[in-house]
């Protein structure tokens, strides 16, 4: 099997050759610790890895992401408004008022570069009026910007990889989050829901019009949707609010995956999403992610509840991976039935932090390269 077919076929419960290797990917801090540990400066963490473990780097690389699409044009100009007792006051590019510790530079607030505390000030809209006047012209789907000939230079690559095309969008409700914010499309849900649900109906339909002209010259195996909707216990939003405000974007992009090809849905949030997997389920997603833990997420769980309805990746406790030693191992260990079972491609069940240590993240990898079939 090539890279995408075994993706493919693992994720949608087929009869992969083996499961690919995904153990999760470090941020900067992550890296910094890493060079002080054993990781060479000069050599690419996952280069580093594969020689470690023993296994190809074909092992690693299933799936080939096409260029950002979905962005706004333009973006706001992004400029430091004042910088004191150790923090940046910033307007970022997408027109909100942040603050950032000085450690970073500013870029590092829309960047998931590292694990960064921000702390939002003022958010783009906070009527109608802004809507229209700051935010709603900046998503045309016509403008030759954005699905450029470089764009489609390297979507063929893509095409011509042997991997799993795919290609990322934020959800409506990550979406309109970035336009009002947490707290205030939440209070807009209640106070004025013809309101939530204009701004969400404009995101399903530029969605698609900016995905069908992908889809028009690119086989995409798969739509990752980020729509971080739940904390630890709950989700942020009801089941009714699912349905109503984000559900018919979700099935509307499905269908026209389907109307395209096979690809599929592939939706990622953190928090506690047990309340929200059967929603999905029934909106025709297929995969889920990261399943964390320290939520309260059990894998074993929801394959007993929701069976080869849905598929995951992520769910091993970076908690458990830090420890390293017998709690790493029984920790991977415990998830063995899932793997067996299929629809599952075990990975740290977030951006793997810095208290992970690089000889333990290589004896853990090397851990699922045994139980997924590529080392002996």
């Amino acid at each position: 099997m090539n890279a995408r077919e075994r993706y493919l076929e693992t994720l949608l419960f087929g009869r992969p050759d083996r499961v690919p290797l995904a153990p999760g990917g470090p941020r900067e801090s992550t890296l910094a610790a890493w060079h002080t540990q054993g990781l060479p400066a000069d050599v690419h963490w996952l280069d580093a890895l594969t020689e470690a473990v023993g296994v190809p780097r074909a092992a690693f690389d299933a799936t080939h992401g096409l260029p950002e699409a979905f962005r706004m044009i333009p973006t706001f100009e992004e400029k430091v408004l004042e910088h004191r007792d150790g923090h940046y006051i910033v307007i970022d590019w997408m027109g909100a008022v942040t603050e950032i510790s000085d450690v970073y530079d500013y870029t590092y607030i829309r960047n998931a570069k590292d694990f960064v505390t921000r702390k939002w000030h003022r958010w783009p809209v906070e009527n109608r009026a802004d809507w229209e006047e700051k935010i709603r012209w900046r998503y045309d789907p016509a403008d030759p910007a954005r699905l450029s000939p470089e764009f489609w230079e390297r979507a063929a690559a893509a095409e011509a990889s042997g991997k799993a095309v795919t290609v990322s969008v934020n959800g409506p409700f990550w979406q309109m989050r970035e336009w009002v914010g947490m707290e205030g499309l939440c209070a807009l849900m209640i106070d004025d829901p013809q309101f939530v649900a204009d701004m969400a109906e404009f995101w399903r339909t530029y969605v698609l019009a900016v995905l069908e002209q992908i889809l028009r010259r690119v086989r995409l195996d798969v739509l990752y949707v980020s729509e971080d909707m739940a904390y630890k216990a709950h989700s942020m939003i009801s089941p009714a609010m699912t349905r109503r405000f984000l559900q018919p974007a979700y099935v509307s992009w499905i269908d026209l995956l389907k109307s395209y090809g096979d690809g599929f849905l592939d939706m990622d949030s953190d928090g506690y999403i047990a309340h929200l997997i059967p929603i999905w389920i029934e909106s025709g997603i297929k995969a889920c992610n990261p399943i964390e833990v320290a939520a309260g997420n059990d894998l074993n769980e929801f394959r007993r509840q929701f069976g080869h309805r849905m598929a995951y990746h992520g769910g091993i406790d970076k908690r458990c991976i830090a420890a390293g030693g017998d709690v790493m191992r029984e920790e991977v260990m415990r998830l063995v039935p899932v793997l067996r079972d299929g629809g599952f491609i075990p990975s740290c069940d977030h951006g793997v932090p810095p208290d992970i240590s690089w000889p333990t993240f290589i004896e853990y990898t090397r851990l699922l390269a045994e139980l997924q079939g590529w080392v002996d």
